[in-house]
């Protein structure tokens, strides 16, 4: 399989999307991408193909656009506003996550295109589990926990997409720890530098 695909998204015809794995093209080739700098900075993609700037989330409203983000531990989330058919692509590792770059990709689709949060859908990819993120007590702290353990950061950007508005109903969340499965994903925290990033992607056909 070279690439993940959410059930939930697959419903929608106009619509293009995947989740990287080891076996999917490594490159970004024909689709707009970001500088990635672990921050809640969201951007409007302006062109078809090619760095946009510097950020975490990308959206657009463009027939043709794919925009994409690249991971390896970091959570890729896919939002679709199934009505304005407007999309967003999130990079939400555990700077972004603090930051709430979920909820603000969420907030900037309604502020640029009119979106409405119930018409969001959510898909969260594959990133590193609670099984095997242990933190240390700064970046626990991030996340009003008192001290060194584990962290469930796919949890939190649930809930925030959740408090953003998004319906329970309409997150799909794959479960899938890139650590634990080491022949189907890359790892950074795993691997280190050995690391390659996964591409995932989002677009309107």
């Amino acid at each position: 399989m070279t690439e993940l695909k959410s059930p939930l998204l697959e419903q929608l015809p106009w619509l293009r999307h995947g989740f990287g794995t080891r076996s999917s093209p490594l490159n970004q080739n024909g689709m707009a991408s970001l500088k990635q700098i672990h921050s809640a900075v969201v951007l409007v993609a302006d062109r078809l193909e090619g760095c946009v700037g510097e950020g975490d989330a990308l959206l657009t409203a463009a027939p043709g656009c794919t925009i994409s983000v690249r991971t390896a531990d970091c959570f890729p989330i896919l939002l679709v506003d199934r009505t304005q058919r407007v999309v967003a692509v999130v990079h939400a590792g555990w700077r972004g996550t603090a930051a709430r770059i979920a909820a603000e990709a969420v907030h900037q689709m309604r502020f640029t295109f009119g979106t409405r949060p119930e018409d969001v859908l959510a898909a969260i990819g594959p990133g590193i589990g609670a099984c095997c993120y242990e933190v240390g007590e700064d970046v626990a702290r991030q996340f009003d926990q008192d001290r060194t353990g584990r962290l469930d950061l796919a949890a939190h950007n649930i809930r925030q997409l959740e408090n953003a508005g998004v319906p329970a109903g309409q997150i799909d969340y794959q479960a899938t720890c890139t650590f634990c499965n080491a022949a189907q994903f890359y790892s950074w925290r795993r691997d280190k530098d050995m690391s390659a990033r996964m591409i995932s992607y989002v677009g309107l056909l």
